[in-house]
């Protein structure tokens, strides 16, 4: 079986974020970076799959020089090799464009089932994995938290939740699968690991490898265009009541409720 995760580098939670002079970017100066959390999940279940079936596992991420430490990650957790998509012209595109990069790349490489992250924690789209299957023109399903390859190894079965329960989808393969968290808890890299993804093949390809025109990706091809970022609202100090006793601390704060929230 030929598995693919596609994973994206993005900024770790815990980053300071600050928006840039023009206001349609983050400054990426000394951010620390790390995989996208979901794509984790796509990453151990495409090992699982491989340990229980056979096959390879194929790691793609889009992205600058510095995205090979995510994919060098998933190598250590046991994927077979990389691929990295690295050009100029890839630069600043949405969801859409780079669903098309990884379409490109993707379709000239053997594939079974393609795990992408439900969504990536930068952007928030959650878009990319249903436009790589339409590029591709195979079945995708979202959202997943289970998956039971069939018997024949010609389809498998994917649960997503659905509010009061789940959902049983069953999808032909080739498709594209995309994680959510409850999928699986993804592994450590041991340190054998990550000494042997030193040595795993990883390869590099830009918008003329993949027979890409530049000015139908990244900003020139995407379909969206962000016009400006601004900050959260700074919010007020929150109040702590004091009080001797849990009849005073309730009336003192009833008070506030209706003198300074007015909402009672």
């Amino acid at each position: 079986m030929e598995i693919i995760v596609c994973v994206k580098q993005v900024p770790d939670t815990e980053t300071q974020i600050k928006i840039d002079s023009a206001g349609t970017d983050v400054v990426k100066d000394d951010i620390k970076w790390i995989m996208n959390p979901y794509d984790e999940y796509g990453v151990e279940e495409a090992l699982r799959m491989k340990e229980k079936h056979g096959g390879s596992v194929t790691v793609v991420s889009m992205g600058p020089k510095r995205a090979t430490e995510a994919i060098r990650t998933a190598l250590a957790m046991g994927a077979d090799k990389g691929m990295l998509l690295n050009d100029e012209a890839f630069e600043n595109g949405d969801s859409f464009s780079a669903a098309k990069v990884l379409a490109a790349a993707l379709k000239d490489l053997p594939h079974d089932v393609i795990f992408c992250g439900q969504r990536g924690i930068d952007d928030d789209s959650a878009i990319a994995g249903s436009a790589l299957a339409h590029y591709l023109g195979i079945p995708q399903v979202c959202v997943v938290t289970k998956v039971e390859m069939a018997e024949d190894g010609a389809s498998l079965t994917a649960t997503r939740p659905i509010e009061g329960g789940n959902l049983l989808i069953r999808a032909q393969l080739p498709c594209v699968l995309t994680a959510q968290k409850g999928l699986n808890e993804p592994r450590y890299a041991s340190l054998p690991g990550i000494m042997k993804a030193k040595k795993k093949p990883l390869e590099e390809k830009s918008a003329a490898d993949l027979g890409l025109d530049p000015s139908t990706v990244g900003a020139a091809g995407s379909k969206t265009r962000i016009r400006k970022l601004t900050p959260p609202p700074s919010r007020k100090a929150g109040q702590i009541v004091e009080g001797e006793t849990v009849e005073e601390k309730s009336a003192k704060l009833v008070k506030l409720l209706h003198d300074e929230a007015k909402v009672v």
